[in-house]
């Protein structure tokens, strides 16, 4: 029986993606992307920012309208929130690289608003090489992929956020791989006390974030964890 072929309604990054480039030539080469069609109604593609040899990669999922017109990543409420969580786990946030799974806004027009709507799994795999070309330049110590789309982006479809949030996995894109929630789903818990509940709980994770960093600071660098997790199946989605 012959094996079946993945479907790809869109041609994908690769041709856009310079190989062996450093960040600031990859960060030029984005704004030319016309790898899946969010390129059409997005202000700019947006890519990741922070330290080129970070020791933590965060990855979100789209940009947001506010990092879509400033063309920066996490500069809205979510980005703000980030940066406590991450000050409140003990996370240092100049050793911190930001960056999204899906690299243009995809939205949705209500009146004169532009409401986020969640990249489907082609978008994903069409942008995946600009996340793949960031990883392989920077080679951190930590991964954190906040939200579902990012966690299935780097683990499979099928990674579920809920499951395994806070658990350390070795990669092929860090000694440890982590997943949480995404800080906007914070913002949208219902009342003050569902959402400070949801903050501690992310807090508690990034604090395991912050705990594999001293740990992997009194060790070789890119010493693997036990714990492991498939990472042929998770470079394929």
């Amino acid at each position: 029986m012959p094996a079946r072929r993945l479907h790809r309604p869109y041609s994908g990054a690769e041709a856009w993606v310079p190989d062996h480039a450093s960040l600031p030539v990859l960060r030029a080469a984005v704004s030319s992307c016309h790898g899946c069609p969010l390129y059409r109604h997005a202000t700019q593609a947006v890519f990741g920012e922070g330290p080129a040899h970070a020791r933590v990669v965060m990855i979100g999922e789209v940009p947001g309208d506010a990092e879509d017109r400033e063309g920066h990543v996490f500069v809205g409420p979510a980005g703000r929130l980030l940066d406590e969580v991450l000050e409140a786990a003990g996370i240092a946030r100049d050793e911190v690289y930001l960056t999204n799974a899906v690299k243009h806004f995809k939205f949705t027009r209500r009146g004169k608003r532009r409401i986020h709507a969640k990249p489907t799994r082609y978008e994903q795999r069409a942008c995946k090489p600009w996340l793949n070309a960031e990883l392989e330049r920077i080679a951190p110590e930590v991964v954190v992929a906040l939200g579902a789309t990012a966690a299935q982006t780097l683990f499979g479809p099928h990674f579920k956020v809920t499951e395994s949030r806070g658990q350390a996995f070795a990669t092929e894109y860090a000694p440890y791989t982590f997943a949480t929630v995404h800080p906007s789903s914070v913002l949208r818990a219902p009342d003050a006390e569902a959402r400070a509940s949801a903050r501690r709980a992310l807090i508690a994770d990034l604090e395991r974030v912050a705990a594999h960093l001293r740990e992997s600071a009194a060790a070789p660098r890119h010493a693997k964890p036990t714990r492991s997790a498939g990472t042929k199946a998770a470079r394929s989605h």
